[in-house]
């Protein structure tokens, strides 16, 4: 039975993320229209779109690039996978199997499938969608492998278990953890893809950037791996820093947890219903100035601060 104990966790996770990403997103709707004096959509309207996008034909013309049709299925198969690699209120199910580096390695692939799926619909709109979609990446992904390797660091282990269990604080309240906290915390609404940094999409610029040629299933595949991320992202900013409450019985830990969760989302929400989109240049000065504070920030932590 043990041996089987990772699988069914991780089905567990899987199942799990699927059921709730849309109720979140709900939830983001929701809340949006309030803050803006709106009624807005019903809190079940994410489900609704997704069943109606699968249920309509999926138009493809004798042209369609592999590629295309390649990176929509990736791209939601890379957020399932991390959702194995997460703790989603009870302990990480494939720890015995992954690391930290495979986790980092799998965050960065499921950006890369949304640049293959901008690229490959040749769309000018996608194009530059993808574009702006591979400059915010480049800046942007390193700030969550030093924040992963910080605490690594701290405990002197890759193991997923050690290292998404707060292990940024594990020196205590150490100066590089809490420099990490803040540029994450700065730093989160880009890597949910929210405004103000929904900049690859921009729906009222771009028209959705690189998913502009995508409709029916293969849009509904891509819209839920989007909705998915908010969770994943969510799940590990609370396990690498705010871990408390993991301690406690297994319901009471649980409802803990994704009551942390919903904060976050919450902040989200709040934040992304009162500022403008950036634009690419000024995100890309934001995000460096991010990354100068996260480098200095692991010099810290090798010498143990």
């Amino acid at each position: 039975m043990k041996p089987l104990l990772p699988i069914l966790g991780g089905i567990a996770n899987v199942l799990l993320l699927l059921l709730v990403a849309p109720f979140f997103q709900g939830v983001l709707r929701t809340v949006t229209a309030r803050i803006q004096s709106r009624k807005g959509p019903p809190i079940w309207q994410a489900y609704f779109d997704l069943l109606k996008l699968l249920g309509k034909e999926d138009i493809e013309s004798g042209e369609t690039p592999l590629m295309q049709r390649f990176a929509v299925y990736l791209s939601l198969a890379t957020v399932l996978t991390l959702a194995c690699l997460v703790p989603m209120g009870f302990p990480v199910p494939m720890n015995g199997v992954a690391d930290a580096i495979l986790l980092i390695y799998v965050l960065t692939l499921s950006g890369v499938c949304t640049l293959l799926a901008g690229f490959a619909a040749g769309s000018t709109y996608s194009l530059v969608g993808a574009s702006r979609e591979m400059l915010t990446m480049i800046a942007l992904e390193p700030l969550f492998a030093v924040a992963v390797v910080i605490g690594a660091v701290h405990t002197g282990s890759f193991r997923l278990d050690t290292v998404l269990n707060g292990s940024v604080y594990a020196a205590g309240v150490p100066v590089s953890g809490i420099l990490m906290l803040g540029v994450m915390l700065l730093s989160f609404q880009a890597f949910v893809q929210r405004a103000p940094f929904d900049i690859s999409e921009a729906e009222t610029e771009i028209m959705e950037g690189p998913l502009m040629e995508y409709s029916g299933p293969k849009l509904a595949l891509l819209k839920y791996a989007q909705m998915a991320k908010l969770i994943i992202y969510s799940a590990l900013f609370v396990a690498l820093f705010a871990p408390w409450g993991s301690g406690l019985p297994f319901f009471l830990g649980w409802l803990v947890f994704w009551a942390k969760v919903c904060l976050l989302v919450l902040l989200v929400t709040l934040v992304a219903a009162t500022h403008a989109r950036f634009r690419i240049d000024q995100a890309l000065r934001y995000f460096a100035g991010l990354l100068g504070v996260a480098l200095f920030a692991l010099v810290l932590a090798g010498y143990g601060y």
